[in-house]
């Protein structure tokens, strides 16, 4: 696809469902495209969804996420009625790979991406790069949203979106002052009739403390479909900034397997797509666990940053001719950066660019206050 630099941008206000009908009706065109380009949609999820195992899944875990996030859904169906994009398409989207199979994770094609870091030093910064497979290249927007209910329950965030998700997925800021990026992980099993890790993504977006967020994550209950990773800093907080690393496994016991790693003053984190901490199985040779290990292997050579500048360098590095940081489509990884992050603290400013961040200026600056 021609390498076109956009970031469309949408400012809405509603409830749940206006602001999902707002933003499906505004990127109508490119939720559409992403829909019918998608392998991993049309090859893998919707052949598993004509099937009477796959229908159940499909079933129960809408019923399920109706009970447990209703607005959630409410917001899912605006998007598709907007867009005019069947709704079980977008629902399957986001369902992800926990419909190919019971017990396993069985597919390459339903995420690999992204590297994060957080560098807590003079410069406070969350850098993050969003990678994808090449049909999400041209498909982002962001949303900046003031939700609120006739019960009162009320949102307000900015979130980078891929074209027909939920909000919550990439790169966040919300009123609460979080701010939070994800990495999907790909364990080898994934189980159903557990929830699917965008819906606990998106809840993100509510958090108004630490304490909130695991009870997110932990999803007592129930517990993740899937494997993530959370980092996130509430940066109105009283004393000094702090940065949190959650990894998050599928559920045992009914709430998610966590793991929390505190990045304090002084120190800096990285990572990609692959457990540190939490002792879950993967595949060694899967495109997650060969391209994290690649990208980390670059960082450790590199060594740990300590400013912004070194924080950006490091995220746009691409001299690995297998696994680089900044994925351009190699023979051995076919996924692309098409985003980069960088969450300035010092500044609150949220930069987002759409190429390479190092040779390029951001495409959209954004306050991290709201």
């Amino acid at each position: 696809m021609e390498n076109r630099v956009f970031l469309p941008v949408i400012y809405v206000r509603g409830t749940f469902y206006q602001v999902g009908y707002d933003v499906g009706h505004t990127f109508k065109s490119m939720i559409e495209e992403l829909v019918q380009e998608s392998k991993f949609l049309n090859d893998e999820l919707l052949p598993a969804y004509n099937t009477e195992a796959g229908q159940k899944i499909y079933n129960d875990t809408l019923a399920l996420m109706k009970q447990k996030f209703p607005y959630y859904v409410n917001e899912l169906q605006g998007i598709s009625d907007g867009s005019q994009v069947p709704f079980f398409k977008l629902m399957l989207l986001h369902i992800d790979s926990m419909i190919l199979d019971g017990s396993s994770s069985g597919s390459q094609l339903s995420g690999n991406g992204c590297s994060s870091i957080m560098c807590n030093h003079e410069n406070v910064v969350l850098g993050h790069t969003e990678d994808a497979f090449p049909a999400a290249h041209n498909h982002l927007y962001v949303v900046h949203a003031d939700i609120t209910e006739k019960c009162g329950r009320r949102e307000r965030f900015s979130s980078l979106c891929y074209a027909g998700h939920l909000p919550g997925f990439c790169m966040n800021v919300n009123e609460h002052g979080l701010v939070y990026t994800i990495n999907i992980i790909e364990p080898v099993h994934v189980y159903n009739n557990k929830t699917p890790r965008h819906f606990l993504t998106r809840a993100m977006l509510s958090a108004r403390n630490l304490v909130d967020a695991q009870a997110i994550l932990r999803d007592r209950g129930t517990g993740s479909a899937h494997g993530f990773c959370v980092n996130m800093s509430f940066m109105n907080q009283e004393g000094l900034i702090l940065f949190h690393s959650a990894e998050v496994g599928p559920a045992e016991n009914n709430e998610s397997q966590l793991s929390i790693l505190t990045v304090s003053p002084g120190e800096s984190h990285a990572r990609c797509n692959k457990y540190l901490r939490l002792k879950i199985d993967e595949d060694a040779n899967g495109l997650a666990v060969l391209s994290s290990d690649g990208r980390h292997r670059v960082m450790e050579r590199i060594g740990s940053p300590t400013t912004i500048d070194e924080v950006v360098d490091l995220l746009s590095n691409d001299e690995d001719q297998d696994y680089p940081i900044f994925r351009r489509g190699t023979e051995k990884d076919i996924v692309l950066t098409i985003a980069t992050g960088i969450f300035d603290f010092n500044r609150r400013e949220w930069r987002l660019y759409a190429d390479n961040a190092k040779n390029t200026k951001p495409i959209a600056i954004f306050p991290m206050n709201m």
